[in-house]
């Protein structure tokens, strides 16, 4: 008989009592900092946005100096230890462990939960909260602006209260098969960068040629106006996509959605929007042309599939009579990363201008050789895909065995009084 069955056993003969929040620990809401008042440095003030469902991230806080205030903001304090929640915005319903040695403080809508000692262990409570995150969001209002009153939440949520030795070997068990995920996440992830660093070097290795002008024999270098035209797309917004119909590749899904090439696309238009729009075919390349960051600026996606597509504005379809594939893979290469960080334009939109990706020169060996080149580089990149698939999968795997024991071990029978 296992530890955690002997003390519920010896404990909980007659089952388990639900109690309200508001009996077994207390809250405090957060304080309304000004962010007219936020400071480089400081103290550290914990937002909504800080709190990841599991941990709170301090990688971007806010700060502010005592002095500015009058208040005593003492019972705003966080320390290690304490849960937090998310009361409103996106991340309603969340919950951050407070894993950090040094003194934090809780902004307005995030609150901070207070178990009684000797009655409800802080462990125990952070995992059953977790295991009732959907619920909380629910208990809010869900939908576009959900709000969760601490009042509502202290005294109509419930959750099951068994002896406090027993809370505390549920939370070592569970502490310890997250320590594991955590571990096994950590070893996937490693894995991955090591193949995507290879995968990297060999792509690299494989594309780069002689410097531009060189003589390498069968190879020329060429511009992208040389081997091809552009076209700009227009028109298409994300409101216009629809569960079938045109196939079509808006700009942002490029570097959110798409790898190297496509066969079917994730969206669709109508065919009257279709009639408007500008068209890639197949063999074509689709730029993204504008981003908000400049490694995804001018990403591209070599369009393979038998149909014409619709393609949106700040995009760009190539037309050519390469190998697309091998033109692709190149766009994917240090030398043209280097070409555009000296080009781009714009701080919070990055944009390449056609013109300057029309300026841009590649090496263009035989086409026999871009099929070499192309078929080296595809099966690294199934490598690379088979991995990065995989990998969700086994911490989704791992992720719903935590939460299936996790539910086991927070499911008691109800409390019954004995006869």
């Amino acid at each position: 008989m296992s530890k955690l069955k002997k003390l519920i056993d010896e404990f909980c003969p007659n089952g388990v009592k639900s109690m309200k929040l508001g009996e077994v620990c207390d809250f405090v809401n957060g304080f309304a900092f000004k962010s007219s008042l936020f400071r480089e440095d400081g103290e550290k003030i914990i937002r909504i946005t800080n709190i990841n469902g599991r941990t709170v991230d301090i990688d971007d806080v806010k700060y502010f100096y005592k002095e500015d205030y009058k208040t005593d903001l003492e019972q705003f304090s966080i320390q290690y230890g304490d849960i937090l929640i998310a009361m409103s915005g996106a991340t309603t319903g969340k919950i951050g462990y407070y894993n950090y040695n040094d003194i934090s403080y809780l902004n307005q809508r995030v609150g901070k939960f207070k178990p009684h000692n000797g009655i409800l262990s802080s462990r125990y409570l952070y995992h059953v909260l977790l295991a009732n995150s959907g619920t909380l969001y629910v208990l809010a209002g869900g939908g576009a602006q959900p709000n969760l009153s601490s009042t509502k939440l202290m005294e109509t949520f419930e959750i099951p209260v068994p002896p406090i030795v027993v809370q505390e070997e549920i939370a070592k068990i569970l502490d310890r098969f997250a320590e594991y995920a955590a571990e096994l996440q950590a070893e996937l992830q490693a894995e991955l960068q090591a193949r995507q660093e290879q995968y990297e070097y060999y792509r690299n290795k494989l594309l780069s040629f002689n410097e531009i002008g060189g003589g390498i024999q069968g190879v020329i270098w060429m511009k992208m106006s040389e081997i091809g035209t552009f076209i700009r797309g227009n028109g298409l917004q994300k409101k216009d996509f629809t569960e079938s119909g045109i196939p079509c590749i808006h700009y942002g899904q490029i570097y959110t959605h798409y790898g190297t090439f496509a066969t079917k696309t994730k969206s669709y238009v109508s065919s009257e929007t279709a009639k408007k729009c500008k068209k890639a075919h197949c063999g074509d390349l689709v730029f993204a042309t504008v981003s908000e960051n400049i490694d995804d600026v001018c990403k591209c996606v070599a369009w393979l599939g038998n149909e014409e597509i619709c393609i949106s504005g700040d995009s760009l379809a190539f037309s050519h009579n390469q190998n697309p594939k091998y033109i692709a893979y190149y766009f994917q290469t240090y030398a043209f990363a280097r070409y555009k960080r000296s080009r781009v334009t714009g701080t919070k939109v990055i944009r390449l201008h056609q013109s300057q990706l029309e300026q841009f020169e590649i090496p263009i060996p035989s086409l026999a050789e871009q099929a070499r080149i192309v078929n080296i580089l595809d099966k690294f990149e199934r490598l690379v895909s088979d991995l990065v698939q995989g990998l969700p999968a086994e911490i989704a795997a791992v992720q719903e065995q935590y939460e299936y024991y996790r539910d086991k071990l927070l499911s008691f029978p109800e409390y019954k009084l004995s006869a």
